[in-house]
Protein backbone atom coordinates (compact mmCIF):
# COMPACT_ATOMS: atom_id res chain seq x y z
CA UNK A 1 0.00 0.00 0.00
CA UNK A 2 2.37 2.28 0.63
CA UNK A 3 4.80 2.44 -2.28
CA UNK A 4 0.76 2.98 -4.21
CA UNK A 5 0.85 5.68 -1.94
CA UNK A 6 4.17 7.20 -2.98
CA UNK A 7 3.30 6.45 -6.55
CA UNK A 8 0.14 8.41 -6.17
CA UNK A 9 1.91 11.43 -4.83
CA UNK A 10 4.84 11.36 -7.07
CA UNK A 11 1.94 10.93 -9.89
CA UNK A 12 0.15 13.95 -8.73
CA UNK A 13 3.00 16.07 -8.17
CA UNK A 14 4.32 15.84 -11.70
CA UNK A 15 0.84 16.26 -13.05
CA UNK A 16 -0.24 18.82 -10.95
CA UNK A 17 2.10 20.99 -8.94
CA UNK A 18 4.96 20.56 -11.42
CA UNK A 19 6.12 23.68 -13.84
CA UNK A 20 3.88 23.68 -17.09
CA UNK A 21 5.67 22.03 -19.86
CA UNK A 22 7.57 23.82 -22.17
CA UNK A 23 7.62 23.90 -26.36
CA UNK A 24 10.92 23.14 -26.08
CA UNK A 25 11.02 20.07 -24.11
CA UNK A 26 10.64 17.51 -27.19
CA UNK A 27 13.69 19.23 -28.94
CA UNK A 28 15.78 18.58 -25.50
CA UNK A 29 14.99 14.69 -25.13
CA UNK A 30 15.63 14.35 -28.67
CA UNK A 31 18.72 16.15 -28.23
CA UNK A 32 19.28 14.63 -25.07
CA UNK A 33 18.45 10.58 -26.08
CA UNK A 34 20.35 11.28 -29.89
CA UNK A 35 23.85 13.17 -28.27
CA UNK A 36 23.19 16.34 -29.64
CA UNK A 37 24.11 18.24 -25.91
CA UNK A 38 25.96 21.84 -27.56
CA UNK A 39 24.48 24.22 -25.35
CA UNK A 40 22.75 21.93 -23.14
CA UNK A 41 23.77 22.21 -19.22
CA UNK A 42 25.96 19.18 -18.24
CA UNK A 43 23.94 19.15 -14.47
CA UNK A 44 20.92 18.37 -17.19
CA UNK A 45 23.01 15.69 -19.32
CA UNK A 46 24.29 14.47 -16.61
CA UNK A 47 20.90 13.53 -14.75
CA UNK A 48 19.70 12.76 -18.20
CA UNK A 49 21.93 9.77 -18.31
CA UNK A 50 22.03 8.84 -14.49
CA UNK A 51 18.64 7.76 -15.65
CA UNK A 52 19.41 5.38 -17.99
CA UNK A 53 21.72 4.17 -15.49
CA UNK A 54 19.87 3.42 -12.44
CA UNK A 55 17.07 1.32 -14.22
CA UNK A 56 19.59 -1.19 -14.82
CA UNK A 57 20.47 -1.61 -11.06
CA UNK A 58 16.64 -1.90 -10.38
CA UNK A 59 16.80 -4.85 -13.82
CA UNK A 60 18.95 -6.61 -11.39
CA UNK A 61 16.57 -6.22 -8.49
CA UNK A 62 13.34 -7.04 -9.80
CA UNK A 63 14.44 -9.55 -12.39
CA UNK A 64 15.87 -11.57 -9.64
CA UNK A 65 12.75 -11.33 -7.65
CA UNK A 66 10.48 -11.67 -10.26
CA UNK A 67 10.67 -15.03 -10.61
CA UNK A 68 7.62 -16.22 -8.30
CA UNK A 69 5.51 -13.51 -8.77
CA UNK A 70 2.00 -13.47 -10.10
CA UNK A 71 3.21 -10.18 -11.82
CA UNK A 72 6.28 -10.59 -13.93
CA UNK A 73 8.75 -7.83 -13.65
CA UNK A 74 9.82 -7.30 -17.17
CA UNK A 75 7.27 -4.92 -18.69
CA UNK A 76 7.42 -2.77 -15.22
CA UNK A 77 11.56 -2.91 -16.02
CA UNK A 78 11.71 -2.16 -19.89
CA UNK A 79 9.21 0.73 -19.00
CA UNK A 80 11.09 2.35 -16.06
CA UNK A 81 13.97 3.17 -19.01
CA UNK A 82 11.38 5.39 -20.08
CA UNK A 83 9.14 6.81 -17.54
CA UNK A 84 11.95 5.58 -13.78
CA UNK A 85 9.47 5.23 -11.21
CA UNK A 86 6.24 6.05 -12.70
CA UNK A 87 7.04 2.15 -13.90
CA UNK A 88 9.05 0.95 -11.17
CA UNK A 89 6.30 1.84 -7.91
CA UNK A 90 3.41 -0.09 -9.38
CA UNK A 91 5.59 -3.54 -9.83
CA UNK A 92 6.42 -2.60 -5.98
CA UNK A 93 2.63 -2.58 -5.11
CA UNK A 94 1.78 -5.46 -7.22
CA UNK A 95 4.67 -8.02 -5.83
CA UNK A 96 4.10 -10.22 -3.22
CA UNK A 97 6.69 -11.16 -0.90
CA UNK A 98 7.99 -14.71 -1.44
CA UNK A 99 9.74 -16.87 0.97
CA UNK A 100 10.47 -20.01 -1.20
CA UNK A 101 12.45 -17.94 -3.91
CA UNK A 102 13.94 -20.02 -6.82
CA UNK A 103 15.98 -18.08 -9.66
CA UNK A 104 16.56 -19.45 -12.68
CA UNK A 105 19.46 -18.59 -14.48
CA UNK A 106 19.03 -16.28 -17.36
CA UNK A 107 21.95 -14.94 -19.72
CA UNK A 108 20.07 -12.38 -18.62
CA UNK A 109 20.31 -12.42 -14.98
CA UNK A 110 23.86 -13.64 -15.13
CA UNK A 111 24.69 -10.44 -17.25
CA UNK A 112 22.77 -8.46 -14.61
CA UNK A 113 24.24 -10.45 -10.92
CA UNK A 114 27.76 -9.65 -12.82
CA UNK A 115 30.03 -7.69 -10.84
CA UNK A 116 31.95 -5.61 -13.22
CA UNK A 117 28.85 -4.51 -14.57
CA UNK A 118 27.72 -3.18 -10.70
CA UNK A 119 31.64 -1.15 -11.06
CA UNK A 120 30.51 0.36 -14.75
CA UNK A 121 27.26 1.66 -13.19
CA UNK A 122 28.77 2.55 -10.44
CA UNK A 123 32.39 4.75 -11.95
CA UNK A 124 29.39 5.98 -14.94
CA UNK A 125 27.03 7.18 -12.15
CA UNK A 126 30.54 8.52 -9.98
CA UNK A 127 31.47 10.01 -14.19
CA UNK A 128 28.40 11.46 -14.42
CA UNK A 129 27.88 13.24 -10.91
CA UNK A 130 31.26 14.90 -11.48
CA UNK A 131 31.11 15.69 -15.03
CA UNK A 132 28.09 17.31 -14.15
CA UNK A 133 28.79 18.99 -10.70
CA UNK A 134 32.05 20.39 -12.25
CA UNK A 135 31.59 21.42 -15.84
CA UNK A 136 27.34 22.09 -14.81
CA UNK A 137 25.65 25.53 -14.26
CA UNK A 138 24.13 25.36 -11.14
CA UNK A 139 22.03 28.65 -11.03
CA UNK A 140 20.55 27.88 -14.85
CA UNK A 141 19.61 23.98 -13.33
CA UNK A 142 17.64 25.49 -10.53
CA UNK A 143 16.27 27.98 -13.20
CA UNK A 144 15.29 24.69 -15.22
CA UNK A 145 14.19 22.65 -12.68
CA UNK A 146 11.57 25.79 -11.33
CA UNK A 147 10.40 26.16 -14.86
CA UNK A 148 10.56 23.17 -17.17
CA UNK A 149 7.87 20.11 -15.78
CA UNK A 150 10.68 17.39 -17.75
CA UNK A 151 13.28 18.37 -15.25
CA UNK A 152 11.15 18.08 -12.30
CA UNK A 153 9.89 14.55 -13.53
CA UNK A 154 13.65 13.39 -13.99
Amino acid sequence: MVFWIIWLLFTGYSFLLAPLDSPETLQLIINLSTGQWTGINPLIIALFNLMGLWPMIYAAVMLFDGSGQKFQPGFFNAASFAVGAFAILPYLGLRQPSKNMTVMATPLLKFLDNRWLVVAIGIGSIGLLSYGCIQGNWSNFVHSWQTQRFIHVM
